[in-house]
């Protein structure tokens, strides 16, 4: 009945940007109005078919023989196969979109609605020998609608040479004012863009100041250009920016040379409380280099694992990508991510049983730090009366001007009396830093911050107590003064610095784009040590640590001797000294908990997967190298190994071993990082592939999610307050050229003229 769909189909307004990527979920090409198909049709064209290239296609038993679809077809028939993950079947793109009311002609209607699977039958039968069969007759269609020249109306006004030439030059104008401030996450309209206007916005400013640096370019832009061509409205701006955003993305694809890779995810509100999911994919390029690259971000209405599934889905369509090439997941621990049975992870997980999952570290080392830290009562106090202060001092712009002022008298007298040195970068103003429980390592900054400027924070704190107007202000200083100068709080802020200085650099390793889970684990491992060693052999160091802080700030140090009285029972009798409470009941007690869930959070380390990992390491001349747990590793991903190819990497194994170890260029390597890149260096990824394939698969799995958190510092930076209602198209389009500044840096600007040109009917064709 769809053949009737014609005049009657209202005119509806239509998102060309949401329109399905799988071929099986389109809507017929004719339920659109007749006046909205072409535009419909440009926008599938110049997004090209949906080809997962990487995808382990499904076999089938076809007459007995066990069949599939064949990915180098996508070479051959390129310009018009498509293929649906979700029904495993193949399409045709031209037919879908210039369907005949005729049905079955060549196989068209089965290319268009039902899909193709006869995968023993080949696809010549449906292109057919004849040039005008249904299949010719719609490619022909296709090309003639993208070759915008020869449309009527560019066929009714011949363009001249020059005018092509100034539409050149505008565009190109508007082009690199467009990836400037893409490239600084500056925003592209002003409030007021009248010719009136002394700010017009960045976008006709910076055009107007490109325009008067350059004599050609100033003839022809702005109020020079045609009224109805002059390339600065709103929707061109957004065009260009897509055009970027899509060829930066296009490179990212490339770059991962349809390759496996792991998924990072995370979802975060922005400032109009929207729920965006940032999405990051991992993989080792062809240098060897393990790399991070930002993708998008999909609004998604609820966060609610089914949504989150649907949304990578269609990310994964739109770029030809499929979740059999996933082979790793990394999430923050949300129980929607993260849920054995109906979390994202296992979704994802019934499509590629090779999509291992890992708790982001750096996420796991903040709970066990903080939160942990936390249920020690004394400590729990502690992080409370830092809130408090962070409260009165910081918040007031006086308050933390006094500080400032304290502070800058204090290094001019320094530096005047030859105390403090200078230079650059030297003696730079500071203040109190707010902790965040997702800026990780930021409270061991505050901490810091608090020992270096206690005397200055004390006076102010004395200040609001005596002068303040705010009563409440004045008694909550008053409390906060009578706890700084108690032995109490200089314990628990040195014992804190302690451990947040042992975990500070592992938290800061975790971070980095290139870490590899075996190096992570082994930075684990090496701070759980030294936290062990704090125990048993840091309480001399540390006592003499907290009676220096004591004796500086005139803060009474307490008689060990003694009894200890607990203030919050201190009628009951105790029956120990007050050296047995803090070192035996706080000491020991919090770097207790703290080794203990290390061990619990950090489980990865004993699965048998990194154990297996292991013995990749190239540490100590590969000393950890084991043939049999490398087999086993093999084993984990059975659609990266074959049968024969495990038997083949059962002889391949010794080779690389006694190569690798005969080759100087391998010795002091210290994570797989190196080896990737050294291997691809020495050209040993050719004469080792599966070995190299192994040592691809361990680098794929993540450590972290420091790059989504990145990514989401990065929004609140382009989608501000006062940028609140930009869409969520352009939103993304511009958070990708932002952060992935050094692939928007390697786009041209021919390409983007290119892609721009077909994305609609422009007035003139270049």
């Amino acid at each position: 009945m769809d053949r009737f769909v014609t005049r009657d189909t209202p005119l509806s307004n239509i998102d060309l940007d949401d329109l399905p990527w799988d071929p099986a979920k389109r809507k017929n090409i004719l339920s659109y109005h007749p006046n909205q198909r072409d535009e419909v049709r440009r926008k599938y064209l110049s997004r090209g078919p949906c080809q997962p290239r990487g995808h382990n296609f499904k076999k089938t038993a076809i007459g007995g023989v066990l069949r599939r679809f064949n990915p180098k077809w996508f070479d051959k028939y390129g310009d018009w196969l498509e293929y649906s993950v979700e029904k495993d079947k193949a399409f045709c793109l031209c037919c879908y979109l210039f369907r005949d009311q005729a049905q079955n002609q060549g196989g068209s209607d089965c290319f268009v609605s039902t899909g193709f699977c006869g995968w023993n039958k080949g696809l010549d039968q449906h292109v057919g020998s004849d040039v005008n069969s249904f299949h010719n007759n719609a490619k022909r269609k296709c090309e003639y609608l993208m070759r915008q020249g020869q449309s009527i109306k560019h066929s009714l006004h011949k363009q001249s040479n020059v005018v092509k030439n100034d539409y050149r030059i505008r565009l190109n104008a508007s082009i690199d004012v467009s990836r400037h401030l893409l490239h600084q996450g500056l925003p592209f309209r002003g409030h007021d863009e009248s010719d009136e206007s002394v700010n017009r916005g960045n976008f006709l400013e910076l055009l107007k100041y490109t325009a008067g640096q350059n004599e050609s370019v100033r003839k022809v832009v702005l109020n020079n250009a045609p009224k109805n061509n002059q390339m600065t409205s709103p929707p061109i701006q957004k065009d260009i920016v897509h055009c970027f955003s899509e060829e930066v993305t296009k490179s990212i694809i490339e770059e991962m040379d349809n390759d496996v890779f792991g998924l990072l995810v995370d979802e975060s509100a922005d400032v109009s409380d929207k729920e965006q999911m940032a999405v990051v994919f991992r993989f080792v390029d062809k240098y060897g280099l393990v790399k991070e690259r930002f993708v998008g971000i999909i609004h998604v209405k609820e966060t609610s694992s089914i949504s989150l599934k649907y949304a990578i889905d269609s990310l994964f369509a739109k770029y030809g990508l499929s979740l059999k090439q996933v082979r790793g997941q990394g999430y923050d621990g949300a129980s929607n991510m993260k849920g054995e049975f109906n979390g994202l992870r296992s979704l994802i997980l019934k499509e590629s049983s090779s999509a291992y999952y890992v708790h982001c570290f750096a996420h796991q080392l903040q709970l066990v730090v903080m939160a942990v830290g936390k249920k020690h009562f004394e400590v729990g106090e502690f992080f409370d009366m830092i809130s408090f202060l962070m409260n009165v001092v910081g918040a007031s712009c006086k308050r933390k001007d006094l500080i400032r002022e304290n502070y800058r008298k204090i290094v001019e007298e320094g530096i005047s009396n030859g105390e403090i040195k200078t230079g650059t970068g030297l003696n730079q103003e500071i203040s109190l830093q707010r902790p965040g429980n997702t800026r990780w390592g930021s409270h061991y900054k505050t901490l810091l911050r608090l020992v270096e400027l206690f005397s200055f924070v004390v006076k102010v704190l004395e200040y609001i107590q005596d002068e303040g107007t705010d009563s409440t202000k004045r008694q909550q200083a008053y409390g906060i003064l009578k706890y700084f100068h108690t032995f109490d709080f200089v314990f628990y802020l040195h014992l804190m610095l302690f451990v947040l200085g042992l975990t500070d650099s592992l938290s800061k390793a975790l971070q980095r784009k290139d870490q590899d889970i075996l190096n992570a684990i082994s930075l684990v491992e090496s701070t759980k040590s030294q936290l062990q060693k704090l125990r048993d052999d840091g309480w001399g160091t540390f006592m003499a640590e907290v009676s220096s802080f004591c004796e500086k700030n005139d803060i009474g140090f307490v008689i060990v001797e003694e009894e200890f009285v607990d203030s919050r029972r201190p009628r009951k009798k105790t029956g120990i000294t007050t050296l047995h409470h803090y070192k035996v009941d706080c000491f020991y007690n919090v770097l207790d908990m703290q080794l203990q869930e290390f061990n619990d959070r950090f489980d990865e380390v004993n699965s048998e997967l990194l154990v297996c990992m292991s013995s990749l390491s190239p540490i100590d001349s590969f000393r950890q190298f084991d043939k049999s747990l490398l087999m086993r590793l093999a084993e984990f991903y059975p659609d990266d190994f074959s049968p024969m190819e495990r038997k083949s990497l059962d002889l391949q194994l010794e080779i690389y071993l006694d190569n690798v170890k005969r080759d100087e260029r391998f010795v002091d390597l210290k994570s797989l990082g190196d080896l990737a890149r050294v291997m691809v260096e020495t050209r040993k990824h050719l004469s080792h592939p599966l070995v190299y394939r192994l040592l691809k698969l361990s680098l794929i799995v993540p450590v972290a999610t420091a790059t989504v958190e990145r990514c989401f510092s990065a929004m609140t930076f382009v989608k501000t307050t006062l940028r609140n209602r930009i869409g969520d198209v352009f939103l993304s389009d511009c958070l990708v050229c932002f952060i992935e500044k050094q692939v928007l840096n390697t786009i041209t600007n021919e390409s983007v003229i290119k892609r721009f040109q077909d994305m609609s009917e422009r007035r003139v064709h270049l």
